[in-house]
C-alpha cells in the first residue's frame, strides 16, 4: 500500500467516524424528544439511520472492496450491491422528505389527520423495501460478465468496477437512481417555495390569517434547511457520476484512480455532513442537541454544574414547548 492509499484509507476512517457520531446523535435526539417526535423527523430518522450505516458497512466495506482482499465472484458482488443500496435509500429518504414538506404546504389542514406517524414509519419501511431489488439487479445478472469468466469459479481481487458494469452505474444508478429523483424534488421545492410566498404576500387580516402567515413562515423556514441537505447530496454525489459517465463513453484510461478517491470521498463525506445541517439550522434539533450534551457529558464532570446545566435545560424546554 502506497502512500496515497494510506491517506486515503485514513480521511475515509475519519469520515466514518464522523458518519457514525454524527447520526447516531440525530437518532437519539429524535428518540428522546417528544417536542420533534413529528413525521418529518421520522423521515429525518430513516436518511439518519443509511447515513449512520454508510460509516459503519458502506465505507469499510469500500475499503475492502478496492484490491486489499480476496473473494468469490459473487461475494465481491454482494459487497457491492450493499455499498448501492445505502446511496439509493438515502436518495429515497431525500424523495419522502420532499413529499412530506409539499403536503404541509398545499394540504395543512388535513395534513396531520392523513400524514400520521404510523404512516410515516410505513412509508420509511416501503423505501428500505422498495430499494433492495434495484440495487441487487447486478446479482440477478447486470454484472460484469468478462470478471465472472475469467474467475473460473476461484477467488478474484475484489474490485467495484471489476464485477459492477459502467452501463448500470451510469443507465440506472445515475439516471434513474440519481438525476430524475432529483429533478422530481427539485420541482416540488420550486412549488413549495412558489406557494409560500404568494400566500405571504397576501395582506393579514383576521387573527386566524395572521396564524396562517406564522406557519406558513416556519414551513419556509423548515423547507429551506430540508433543500439545503438535498443540495448538499446532490453536489457531493455528482463529481462521482460525472466521473462514472467519462470511464464509461471515453474509456478507462481517461480517468485516474486517484480522481475516483477524491469522488468517493466527497460522496461519503455527505452522510457526515447531515448532522451538522440538523444542528446549524434546525432549531428544535439544536436544542435537543444541547440538552443531550448538559445532560449526559458536561453533568458528568461535576455536580454543581450538573445542577447549573438542569437550570439551562429547563429553560430550553420551556423554549421548545412555546414552538
Amino acid at each position: 500500500m502506497d502512500v496515497e492509499e494510506i491517506i486515503y484509507t485514513l480521511v475515509e476512517v475519519l469520515i466514518a467516524v464522523g458518519c457514525c457520531l454524527g447520526n447516531i446523535l440525530v437518532i437519539l435526539t429524535v428518540w428522546t424528544s417528544k417536542s420533534i417526535q413529528q413525521p418529518t423527523f421520522c423521515l429525518v430518522v430513516s436518511l439518519a439511520v443509511a447515513d449512520f450505516m454508510v460509516g459503519c458497512v458502506s465505507i469499510p466495506l469500500v475499503v475492502v472492496i478496492d484490491g486489499q482482499i480476496k473473494t468469490s465472484y459473487y461475494g465481491c458482488l454482494f459487497i457491492s450491491c450493499v455499498t448501492i443500496l445505502l446511496n439509493l435509500v438515502s436518495a429515497l429518504s431525500l424523495a419522502t422528505i420532499a413529499v412530506d414538506r409539499f403536503l404541509r404546504v398545499c394540504i395543512p389542514l388535513r395534513y396531520k389527520r392523513t400524514v400520521t406517524q404510523r404512516r410515516c414509519w410505513l412509508v420509511v419501511t416501503a423505501c428500505w423495501l422498495v430499494a433492495i431489488p434495484p440495487s441487487f439487479a447486478p446479482m440477478l445478472g447486470w454484472c460484469n460478465h468478462e470478471t465472472w469468466s475469467k474467475s473460473a469459479n476461484s477467488t478474484i481481487v475484489c474490485k467495484f468496477i471489476d464485477v459492477i458494469p459502467m452501463s448500470y452505474l451510469v443507465y440506472f444508478r445515475f439516471f434513474l437512481g440519481y438525476l430524475i429523483p432529483l429533478l422530481v424534488m427539485t420541482v416540488l421545492y420550486g412549488y413549495i417555495f412558489w406557494t409560500i410566498r404568494g400566500k405571504l404576500q397576501e395582506k393579514p387580516g383576521n387573527g386566524a390569517q395572521t396564524r396562517s402567515q406564522i406557519y406558513l413562515k416556519k414551513e419556509k423556514q423548515m423547507a429551506r434547511h430540508m433543500f439545503l441537505v438535498l443540495v448538499l447530496f446532490a453536489l457531493s454525489w455528482l463529481p462521482l457520476h460525472i466521473m462514472n459517465c467519462i470511464f464509461h463513453f471515453s474509456g478507462p484510461d481517461s480517468i485516474s484512480v486517484k480522481t475516483f478517491h477524491v469522488g468517493i470521498l466527497f460522496s461519503h463525506a455527505n452522510s457526515a455532513v447531515n448532522p451538522l445541517v440538523y444542528a446549524f439550522k434546525i432549531q428544535n434539533i439544536k436544542i435537543t442537541y444541547l440538552k443531550l450534551w448538559r445532560r449526559y457529558i458536561a453533568c458528568g464532570e461535576e455536580i454543581q454544574g450538573c445542577q447549573i446545566h438542569q437550570s439551562i435545560e429547563n429553560n430550553l424546554n420551556r423554549v421548545t414547548n412555546n414552538e
